[in-house]
């Protein structure tokens, strides 16, 4: 079954960066985009970053642009999240997700989801 594994999250700093992967089996980037999400305790999960799967368009929220670049490489299956200058409010579980062609930022709108790894921002 179509499998998306996230990897790359921890406890950093804040100014900090990580880079997260989200590897993905059985599905192929040439036709799902992959969306980037994060939620944070007590909060809805938010729409963080997305490369759609024709022209490689990016989109990312206001609040994380300038600092989060997320990339992807076709031969590995593998999209990543760069990101750089972080801040204690960028503290949530971060996961991908994968749709049929172009972005969303509707949760709801994604067919599959990984299972998320925990970024954490604090001194």
């Amino acid at each position: 079954q179509v499998q998306l594994v996230e990897s790359g999250g921890g406890l950093v700093q804040p100014g900090g960066s990580l880079r997260l992967s989200c590897a993905a089996s059985r599905l192929s980037l040439d036709y799902h985009a992959i969306g980037w999400f994060r939620q944070a305790p007590g909060k809805e999960r938010e729409g963080v970053s997305c490369i759609s799967s024709s022209d490689g368009s990016t989109y990312s929220a206001d609040s994380v642009k300038g600092r989060f670049t997320i990339s992807r490489d076709n031969a590995k299956n593998t999209v990543y999240l760069q990101m750089n200058s972080l801040k204690p409010e960028d503290t949530a579980v971060y996961y991908c997700a994968a749709r049929p062609w172009s972005c969303s930022s509707h949760p709801y709108q994604y067919d599959y989801w990984g299972q998320g790894t925990q970024v954490t921002v604090s001194s």
